[in-house]
């Protein structure tokens, strides 16, 4: 194996070293950080990684915020200064070429639609979407349970919102069985449940749901595809961003087999803004975060976390990024240099210089950069001038995108929604069919009624014939609606009978412990 293959070269360089900085694929899956200040060159060391996996090989999936990363999908344009930036470092057969790249968008507008089912998300991270407090939470975790017990799968918000009616509607019954569900926790999640579906969710809980293995294709010539997640709408609503990463992830760790210690990673994640993910989260969500990570890295799944300061990652996750690119950080304030000082303390020290004046100093495309080496410690940190990007810096032009989409190995799969049958639908038969029931009943009773009636008139003497007077009381009345009819019936069968479980992935599991 070449010395190409065996790494990826980050940069090289700078003022005070000429060594190149390399990223050992064999700690590709050992995580990383990329952080630094708004415009010091995050997005560009994103990118060039991304194309350095892609070229060895592996699969990448990454976050575009501002919608300037597609250009990755074609050649850079020429110019001097990356040809000089190239020369300087000592990168060598620097050309400028396409990546293999799959557009993905949680709306399906610019890129492949992503969608999944409510059950695959779970409880636990659906009650953090919408930002439940502890009895709400609690009122969705009763919402999966009887989907599971009566074998009613929730996929889509309309399922969910069936769901919630009938507890609601059996409230008193299911309280008795499952814990206290009250009518203004429901009326809250249902009101919450509106915010998501305004803010575009309905596009994203509904099927055909993901393959995860779209995610991890190999292009016919070697490289791997990097799958582009066009961010810039999602983004406007930060905790369903986050949320929805963190699914993900727990997606890939639950479908993905152990690989132990690979030559390379078989995937490697980009969780750009990662300060999104750990904003106002419970201990509880964060330490779930830190299990994660951990534990995903034996599956081959390198994650890493790109965000403008060290300190927005929890001191348990950032503890696990071995593969460091740190670029300027401003130090206007007292906070600012106290965060200064933190990050420099994270880094080896190198005799040569200091790494809080480091950090400060660099400019935009320089940063102090931390990889791992040959026995998994840390590498002393350098000053490093990151190397220049081979394909298109910035966005790309609409009548591009849909071009690449058209050609993609996934065109035509995702586009089309599918409507399975599900708890709306089974709920609405089952109400349908109780209330048909009632009805033939309360026909047959006026019949029976009828016939009585007409029989004693026989033996009356014609005096005391009086007309039929309407029955006092029914089995069932003419003003029940059918879902009334079905509740009721529906209530005295809750905990008799057995459901086959849904299977709602590893946060339902692995994240479901609290």
């Amino acid at each position: 194996m070449s010395h190409q293959e065996e790494a990826i070269f980050v940069g090289g360089g700078g003022e005070t070293q000429r060594s190149a900085q390399e990223l050992y694929l064999k700690f590709g899956n050992r995580h990383g950080l990329i952080a630094g200040a708004t415009g010091t060159g995050k997005t560009i060391t994103m990118q060039i990684l991304a194309e350095e996996f892609s070229a060895a090989g592996v699969p990448v999936f990454l976050t575009d915020i501002k919608g300037d990363v597609g250009g990755m999908a074609i050649p850079g344009i020429p110019r001097g200064g990356l040809e000089r930036r190239a020369e300087q470092i000592g990168l060598e057969g620097y050309a400028y070429r396409e990546t293999p790249v799959i557009f993905w968008d949680f709306f399906g507008e610019h890129g492949h639609p992503v969608r999944a089912t409510i059950a695959e998300v779970g409880p636990l991270l659906l009650s953090r979407m919408l930002d439940l407090t502890e009895a709400q939470e609690g009122v969705i975790n009763v919402a999966f349970r009887i989907s599971d017990d009566e074998g009613l799968p929730i996929l889509d918000l309309k399922d969910l919102r069936a769901i919630l009616n009938f507890l609601g509607e059996n409230q008193r019954e299911i309280s008795v069985q499952y814990g206290n569900v009250t009518t203004q926790s429901i009326g809250a999640i249902q009101r919450k449940l509106l915010v998501l579906e305004n803010q575009g969710a309905a596009h994203f809980f509904s099927e055909p749901a993901l393959q995860l293995s779209d995610f991890m294709r190999i292009a016919p010539d070697g490289r791997g595809y990097v799958s582009i997640l066009h961010a810039e709408r999602l983004m406007r609503t930060p905790q369903l961003y986050a949320t929805f990463l963190l699914w993900l992830l727990s997606q890939l760790f639950e479908e993905l087999p152990e690989v132990g210690n690979p030559d390379k990673p078989v995937l490697v994640f980009f969780f750009d803004e990662a300060h999104l993910l750990f904003n106002n989260a419970p201990r509880a969500l964060v330490e779930k975060v830190e299990r994660v990570a951990r534990l995903i890295r034996s599956k081959g799944v390198g994650v890493y976390f790109v965000t403008q300061n060290p300190d927005d990652v929890p001191d348990s996750v950032l503890g696990q990024l071995g593969n460091r690119v740190q670029h300027a950080l401003h130090a206007f304030t007292a906070r600012d240099q106290q965060a200064l000082r933190r990050a420099a303390q994270t880094y080896r020290p190198n005799p040569r210089f200091d790494i809080s004046d480091a950090i400060r100093d660099v400019g935009v495309g320089e940063a102090v950069t931390s990889f791992l080496e040959d026995k998994g410690s840390p590498g002393v940190a350098e000053r490093t001038l990151i190397r220049p990007p081979s394909s298109q810096m910035g966005p790309i032009e609409d009548g591009q995108r849909q071009m690449l989409m058209l050609r993609s190995p996934v065109a035509g799969k995702y586009e089309a929604m599918i409507d399975s049958d599900s708890a709306h639908e089974m709920l609405a038969r089952r109400a349908e069919g109780a209330a048909k029931e009632a009805e033939a009943q309360l026909r047959q009773a006026e019949a029976e009624k009828e016939r009585e009636f007409t029989a004693a008139r026989r033996y009356e003497p014609p005096a005391r014939r009086t007309s039929p007077k309407s029955p006092a009381r029914s089995p069932a009345r003419r003003g029940d609606s059918a879902v009334d009819v079905f509740a009721k019936s529906m209530a005295r069968q809750l905990g008799t009978r057995s459901g086959q479980a849904l299977v709602r992935g590893v946060l339902g599991g692995l994240l479901r412990g609290r």
